[in-house]
């Protein structure tokens, strides 16, 4: 369907047809008012709205709303008069025309506004089909649940992942872009394509530093993050784990049934150029497991973020101890309250004992 390119050659066609539809209804009012009074015209305004760029709607308006008050105007002249009715649906057909065009005038996409929404749906499914973590070999699993601000369906919050040919390293980051909504979530499609090309192709320490650099090169003010990042041989169950402002992860010990947090810290992302950074390494046994989150699962308005992990440790203990690993990861992110914020947990767990 070339209508839905929103290219100017589409945008002409869909145009012409429009005004062309128009147009017929223009010789059905001429021919009779109360088949299609100046009411109806409301209709071609909205499917315009809907499939034109502002300019070619800014003719189909004029086209409409001239046409249409001008045949209202014949018709009441001809009956004797113009009734109060009348007059208000013209004077309402004029209203709904401009606020139509503003409405248009405001789409920042500069496409129709069915356009504009598929677009950013698009954005939003690309995004979350980069967080699908590749399918683990046998002994390893991986859950991820994310929740947008609001539920507005555009989150800031984004995964990264790659498994070696091989399927002996896997290697993912957990980001968390400032911001909500929209513009987080373009903002986090664009990051998660730089970072997706970078993933496998450099060392940890290099990747976030090159992921740094590119937010210190937005024109942004605004335009950093918090990332954690995770290798781990899966061989051995060996891993390193780097953070740039991220809350901490948090590991489960199977052999004491404990959630410890991790000591990885660091600078957050485009903040500065030479940030600190503090790793961390280990071993994951069988029956082990490593949690990682965005803020937004463990900061509440007026309490110390420790608090906030004080609570999520006690809560994956919770829901640990009631049914093992399984969907664990989506079981606590349904115990955190609704907030403004996006929420992200991601959990790795190597097999063993279920508790």
């Amino acid at each position: 369907m070339t209508w839905r390119s929103g290219s100017p050659r589409s945008q002409r066609r869909t145009l012409l047809v429009l005004l062309v539809l128009v147009s017929g209804c223009f010789v059905l009012t001429a021919w009779s008012y109360d088949v299609v009074p100046v009411s109806a015209y409301f209709v071609w305004l909205l499917v315009g709205m809907l499939l034109l760029r502002f300019v070619p709607l800014l003719v189909l308006t004029a086209w409409t709303v001239t046409g249409a008050l001008a045949l209202a105007i014949l018709d009441g002249v001809g009956d004797g008069g113009l009734i109060s009715a009348r007059i208000s649906s013209m004077v309402a057909l004029v209203v709904a025309a401009l606020l139509v065009l503003l409405q248009s005038s405001r789409q920042r996409s500069g496409l129709p506004t069915l356009l504009g929404e598929s677009v950013l749906s698009d954005l939003r499914d690309r995004l979350q089909r980069q967080g699908t973590v590749p399918p683990l070999p046998p002994g390893w699993h991986s859950q991820s649940a994310m929740l947008a601000a609001d539920f507005v369906g555009y989150a800031g919050d984004f995964l990264v992942a790659r498994l070696d040919e091989e399927q002996q390293r896997l290697e993912m980051i957990l980001v968390d872009v400032v911001g909500k909504g929209v513009a987080a979530g373009t903002a986090a499609l664009q990051f998660a394509g730089a970072l997706g090309g970078l993933l496998g192709a450099l060392p940890p320490d290099r990747l976030m530093a090159a992921a740094n650099d590119f937010l210190l090169r937005q024109e942004s003010d605004e335009a950093f993050a918090t990332a954690v990042h995770l290798l781990v041989d899966l061989r051995t169950g060996d891993y390193g784990i780097l953070s740039a402002g991220h809350p901490p992860a948090l590991r489960h010990e199977a052999a004491s049934g404990a959630w410890v947090v991790d000591r990885a810290r660091g600078t957050a992302l485009g903040v500065t150029a030479h940030g600190e950074a503090e790793p961390s390494r280990g071993r994951l046994a069988p029956g082990d497991a490593l949690m990682f989150y965005t803020d937004g699962v463990v900061e509440r308005p007026g309490e110390d973020i420790d608090d906030g992990i004080e609570w999520l440790r006690t809560t994956a203990t919770d829901v640990h101890a009631e049914s093992g690993m399984q969907s664990l990861a989506r079981r606590v992110l349904r115990r955190v309250e609704r907030g403004d914020d996006d929420r992200a947990v991601l959990v790795l767990h190597r097999s063993g004992p279920s508790r």
